[in-house]
Formats: structure tokens, sequence, C-alpha cells
């Protein structure tokens, strides 16, 4: 046991100051070398868990670049377009509308039980993987879910649908700006409607 002792140097002397018993103190260090050992071991924890992580990313060669820019294009028979819209409206078509000539066919539905969004999710994936059997499309091929909100949605309806791809494990999915074609889409739809 580790312990330290200080003798009493004494006071005053003098006349009529009586002597006092010499009485020394006793301090047990042995706490200490607990404490210090226990704060060593603390700190080497808590650094090798602060150690930064890094996500390792392969870039690709720039010779194979246009053959990647050929596979990452979207393919018209994997895309599903969900247009977010007022009142928590969900306009979608099939495809993503690159033809000007053929407008698409634009559908209404919302976040409901039965006939909501969550069918129509399905119902892509299911055709997705019926021309993967039939051979039209190759084993990379996934569904693809565009996924644009208007400026009157709200931010509800854009977690109800990142919810969706969640729970419907839509792997491939992407948040883009509504264009004004899109919006033409959603005004024709609505006077079609008779709204």
């Amino acid at each position: 046991m580790a312990e330290m002792e200080v003798a009493d140097k004494g006071g005053k002397k003098g006349p009529g100051v009586k002597k006092g018993k010499k009485l020394s103190t006793r301090v047990d260090l042995t706490p200490m070398v607990d404490l210090g050992f226990l704060l060593i071991t603390f700190f080497m924890l808590t650094t090798t868990l602060n150690k930064p992580k890094t996500m390792e990313i392969n870039m690709p060669y720039k010779d194979e670049q246009e053959k990647i820019e050929d596979e990452t294009k979207i393919k018209e028979s994997t895309a599903l377009t969900v247009l977010l819209s007022k009142k928590h409206r969900i306009y979608y078509y099939e495809g993503m509308a690159t033809d000007p000539e053929m407008p698409p066919d634009v559908k209404i539905t919302g976040f409901k039980p039965e006939k909501g969004i969550r069918d129509v999710i399905i119902k892509k994936m299911k055709d997705v993987e019926d021309l993967k059997r039939k051979g039209a499309l190759n084993e990379k091929d996934k569904t693809t879910v565009l996924i644009k909100p208007d400026t009157n949605s709200t931010y509800e309806d854009l977690v109800n649908i990142l919810d969706e791809m969640a729970i419907n494990d839509v792997r491939v999915y992407a948040i883009v700006d509504i264009t004004d074609v899109d919006r033409e889409f959603i005004l024709a739809t609505e006077q079609a409607a008779g709204e």
C-alpha cells in the first residue's frame, strides 16, 4: 500500500505555549493508482472507437465511360413516373414521356390501402420481372421510379412515397424536378376528369 507521511513542523514557540503532540498525516494513494488505470483504459477505448471510417469508391476508367453511360440509362419499359400534386393526389404514368408525339396515359391515385400507389408499384415491378423472363430486358435492369413533387405538394406526400419505396423494396428511384410538360399532363388529366 502506497502512503505518504507528512510531519507537523510545529507552530509558535515561546513562553506559555504548550508543546502539543506531533501528529503525522497519512494519505493513502492506492485509490489514485486505480483511478489512473481506469482513466488510461477509458481513453484508450474511446480513441479506438473514434477512428475515422472511410467508404471505398471504385472509380471507372475513362475508356470504359461510354459503356458505363449505356448501362446507366433508364429504359422506358422499366420506368414509372410519379407526380405528387395538391390534395395528396398522385398522378403517374409508365415510362418517362420522352416522345412529344405520344403523350403518356396519366392516371390518378393516392395513398389508399386498395388501388393506391402501392398496388401500382407492385404491378410495375411484376411487369419488369415478366419482361426479364421473356428476354426483353437484361438481368441488371430494375424497376426505376422517378418521383417528381410539384410545388403545391406536401412534405408528408414526399415522405410517404419514400416509405413506399422502402416497403416495396424498390432499389432504384430518384427525386427529380417536375417539368412544365409534367404540369401540363396534370392539368390535362384534371380537365379530362372534370375537375
